[in-house]
């Protein structure tokens, strides 16, 4: 039976979920215009998240579904894509040309924290979003190298901000595109916080839809005091299954909720192996940390991603999963997890603190 009302198909099309996010669209998109006449139906629903990839599939799932639950035959939707900035920190306001910061951090180093982070990146850029990489390890920069870029400089301008560096469609920033390879960074707390405000505030970012921030490993003085100082819209916690990775995940993601920075997600690297030979798959660093994280402290898990050797040489070669083997289930395991994330951010409160006015007090 045909709705007989623009609001009984904008109920509808708030129900459906968006493959691969597990929420609603009423959750993760605005629906902009309804318009339901007889057994005709139009309508333009604006998503909060990439998609590019499959928007027609997405388009396709909509439609049919209006069409098997109103009855209408002649069914339209237009899909847009609006990708804004969400709240950060109470005392912090969103940086002018990036609308979301996401930190991608561990609680312990050697968990392929920086593989994931890059990936996700390449994911969203993938998407079509407009995606920037930090490499804010400055004890241990790998990104220039997972990139393509060792040995690259960036360029100035005016002599007081950088150009950001760009490889596989992100804008890249590192320190270690500004020391040696081979210089030990033994820099103290005060020293490496100010690194990265200014790697943070003084490159000329374009435009992005989200900037993704390789943290560094840990849960001391440094990271508490970055995550007070870069207003971040959300964290992403990189786990391994094994107990004694997941015990300090639990105090990364703690920190984070500590210092008002919602965790969008837990991602359980290495979770399995799959034998190249005879294609046995096993557990091999256990199973189920990431899944208690998880659980134990209510957010999702965005994925489980492959322990392969493919993705070590990839990442090596300069030319990660996500763009050299994209046809890959370790490839659809990043996007995945990439969207997941996405949706979680998308579903959060947006920022509209640039929609306030100034509010200027004179003495008369």
């Amino acid at each position: 039976m045909t709705p007989s009302t623009d609001s009984d198909v904008h109920n509808i099309l708030s129900s459906i979920e968006l493959a691969d996010t597990g929420l609603d669209i009423g959750r993760v998109a605005r629906i902009r215009a309804v318009e339901a006449t007889g057994s005709r139906i139009r309508a333009v629903v604006e998503l909060g998240l990439p998609v590019e990839k499959s928007f027609e599939s997405i388009r396709r799932d909509l439609i049919e579904t209006l069409r098997a639950h109103s009855g209408a035959e002649d069914v339209d939707v237009e899909l847009e894509t609006a990708i804004v900035a969400h709240g950060v920190q109470r005392n912090l306001k969103p940086l002018a040309e990036i609308s979301n910061v996401i930190a991608v951090a561990s609680g312990k180093g050697g968990v392929g924290k920086s593989t994931v982070a890059v990936n996700l990146a390449l994911a969203l850029a993938t998407d079509g979003a407009r995606v920037g990489l930090l490499d804010a390890d400055i004890y241990g920069p790998s990104q220039p190298h997972m990139v393509g870029l060792t040995g690259a400089r960036p360029t100035s301008d005016d002599g007081k901000s950088m150009q950001p560096l760009e490889a596989l469609g992100l804008q890249v920033m590192s320190v270690g595109f500004l020391v040696d390879p081979d210089q030990p960074m033994v820099w103290r707390g005060p020293m490496v916080t100010s690194a990265l405000n200014q790697l943070l505030t003084q490159t000329n970012w374009r435009g992005l839809d989200y900037l993704i921030v390789d943290m560094p490993p840990g849960t001391g003085d440094i990271q508490l005091t970055l995550s007070q100082q870069v207003p971040v819209s959300g964290a992403v916690i990189v786990t391994t299954p094994q107990d004694i990775a997941a015990i300090d995940a639990r105090k990364g993601l703690a920190m984070f909720r500590k210092v008002s920075i919602p965790v969008l997600g837990v991602i359980e690297n290495m979770s399995t192996h799959v034998c190249t030979s005879c294609g046995h798959e096993e557990a091999i660093f256990g199973e189920g940390g990431a899944g208690r994280i998880a659980e134990d402290f209510g957010v999702g898990m965005l994925g489980k991603l492959p322990l392969d050797a493919q993705i070590r040489a990839q990442t090596d070669a300069g030319h990660p999963t996500v763009v050299s083997d994209p046809d890959s289930a370790a490839a659809a395991a990043y996007r995945s997890a990439a969207r997941r994330m996405a949706a979680t951010l998308a579903a959060q409160g947006k920022d509209y603190s640039a929609k306030f006015p100034n509010i200027v007090v004179e003495e008369g």
